[in-house]
């Protein structure tokens, strides 16, 4: 076997993971404002804080007016099951799953809820049939699957007219797309992702159609305290301007506000959509110069461009957390198998806070580790 010299050049910042994410070039906690730690999230200048935070959300995602977002417990899961827990049992329900969290959903709707969901699959790399749902339902999928890297090309397959709401799991899509507001009723996602934020905090978007749901629709079940949104028979709108329903981080919020800035600095979503599209370019670059490399999502259209899964030739989960081990203790390249759910393979993070530079200072390693893996292989045998 011939052998793979070790490179010479490592990436800068060799944190792909998926989650939490790269944190923006030039991020250094001492640059957070630090004058509202300590304070209540209640007091006026933690009201200013969070509404900032709302308000940069809002403009680098070009959101209309006609779209309330607000800062929730629980990172994009807790945002989401919000959603569910309090919109949905009002018309039959149709679930999209092509990966795992599309799946946790299916689970929350068939058993935590027992509303015998219509289901619609695919297997990891591939997306439904899309043509083939039943629009009078409300639908639930995830615009961007992280763990399989296969996302929904655009939004035309969700109708204007549609009966149902269009609930978009999109933590790993907002700020890396271009989406549609006017085709989803409800989405959810956290500031860990693309934005390269803290944990812990969900951001749930909501769409006119989802507020009158809420307010004219009553679920069947008990709500806990951290999922009610309605007060007295009306939308809690203290919510949407950052009267948060529990107690925040202030600290994960001045994180928040200090990523939206650099993103306002970048020309918003424009440059963040740029520079992911330029690192999962870079990132197919080097798959492609690779024989024993290649896309989980083999179509283009509907590969993600942030969690970017790659297959590898003759590996096994044992080989790829080889590959992941040795790849760390380099500081060459840190958390980058694949979810533990998905067929064994590579996932990096192309999101915006990774610079273009550090995936194609990645190429090389990860034909070293490769390299050493089977070799190492080869002397257990």
């Amino acid at each position: 076997m011939t052998e793979v010299t070790k490179p010479g050049v490592k990436p800068v910042r060799p944190h792909f993971s998926s989650g939490p994410c790269a944190k923006p070039p030039g991020y250094d906690p001492a640059k957070l404002a630090a004058d509202v730690l300590g304070r209540s999230h209640r007091s006026k200048l933690g009201k200013n804080r969070l509404a900032l935070c709302i308000d940069l959300m809002r403009e680098m995602l070009a959101l209309p007016d006609t779209h309330r977002i607000g800062i929730v417990p629980g990172s994009d899961t807790g945002a989401f099951e919000m959603a569910m827990w309090t919109m949905l049992g009002a018309r039959p329900v149709t679930t999209l799953a092509w990966e795992s969290f599309g799946e946790g959903w299916v689970t929350d709707v068939a058993k935590q809820l027992k509303l015998d969901p219509t289901i619609i699959r695919a297997d990891y790399g591939q997306l439904p049939d899309l043509k083939a749902i039943d629009w009078s339902n409300d639908v639930l999928f995830t615009w961007n699957g992280t763990t399989s890297g296969v996302r929904v090309p655009n939004g035309d397959w969700i109708p204007a007219d549609r009966e149902g709401l269009a609930f978009a799991d999109a933590t790993s899509a907002v700020y890396a797309y271009d989406i549609p507001w006017d085709k989803i009723d409800v989405a959810t996602f956290s500031w860990q992702k693309v934005l390269g934020g803290e944990g812990g905090h969900g951001v749930l978007i909501l769409g006119p159609r989802a507020v009158e749901r809420l307010e004219t629709h009553t679920p069947a079940w008990p709500l806990p305290k951290v999922f009610r949104l309605m007060s007295k028979g009306k939308l809690a709108e203290g919510v949407f301007k950052g009267e948060t329903i529990n107690t925040p981080s202030m600290l994960a919020v001045e994180d928040a506000i200090f990523a939206l800035e650099w993103a306002k600095g970048l020309g918003g979503l424009k440059g963040l959509i740029g520079r992911a599209q330029a690192n999962a370019d870079a990132l197919n670059a080097i798959v492609e110069a690779r024989s024993w490399l290649g896309h989980l999502a083999p179509d283009p259209a509907t590969r993600s461009i942030t969690s970017v899964c790659l297959t590898v030739e003759g590996a096994d989960e044992a080989f790829i957390k080889k590959m992941a081990a040795l790849l760390e203790a380099q500081d060459a390249a840190y958390d980058v198998a694949g979810y533990r759910d998905a067929p064994p393979g590579l996932r990096i993070w192309c999101g915006a806070t990774v610079d273009t530079a550090d995936i194609v200072a990645l190429g090389p390693w990860l034909d070293w580790a490769y390299a050493e893996a089977k070799a190492a292989l080869v002397v257990s045998a």
